[in-house]
């Protein structure tokens, strides 16, 4: 059975949901990061970096929230999570499944910090940038693969739901909320938030 590596309130929201759309059985474990579990030597041979959430699923152990709803998506095929190898839309899923680690979370970083990177040395560009680009791609709507809903939903989704409403770190817009709200709106989504609460 899949195990989950997790801690309340942190970004093991993410692999939860994941994991609750999936339908797929598995095992939360508790890993307090407040009391300082994460660092434990048995839980360091899960994750080096001593981080939630981590997985693992038989032999297979990883980390990273990105790579394990990747791992999941495509280990499952039957969780319709991830279009298939050979599907077209699949190099846009992808994209949009690395957009939350790789350009999302830099920007909020950029944003809190105040940080002043000129944009052609930043990996993600500018945080004006990276909004103004999820803006013009959520109004095409439903979701980032159009009618279907993806694991490249969940990683944007958490993030920009995080960003928006419970850091209230950018500002809302139009597409932002009526995206937000299709998320909230998912029954796993709901149970995630129960769950992670605590």
């Amino acid at each position: 059975m899949i195990k989950l590596y997790w801690s309340p309130r942190s970004r093991s929201f993410t692999a939860i949901w994941l994991l609750e759309e999936s339908g797929l059985p598995y095992q939360r474990v508790l890993t307090d990061i407040n009391t300082g579990a994460q660092k434990a030597p048995d839980y360091l041979k899960i994750n080096p970096m001593g981080k939630v959430p981590a997985l693992v699923d038989g032999d297979a152990k990883l980390a990273e929230t990105a790579a394990i709803c990747a791992y999941v998506a495509d280990r499952y095929p039957e969780t319709r999570l991830a279009p298939a190898t050979d599907d077209p839309k699949r190099a846009r899923y992808l994209q949009w499944l690395f957009f939350g680690p790789s350009c999302i979370e830099p920007a909020l970083i950029q944003l809190f910090t105040k940080l002043e990177v000129p944009s052609r040395m930043a990996a993600w560009g500018s945080a004006t940038q990276v909004f103004d680009v999820l803006d013009a791609e959520l109004q095409k709507g439903p979701w980032l693969l159009g009618d279907h809903f993806s694991a490249a939903d969940i990683t944007i989704g958490a993030g920009l739901n995080q960003a928006v409403r419970v850091f209230k770190m950018v500002p809302p817009r139009p597409s932002f909320d009526a995206y937000i709200d299709r998320c909230v709106a998912r029954p796993a989504f709901q149970r995630t938030e129960k769950i992670a609460a605590g």
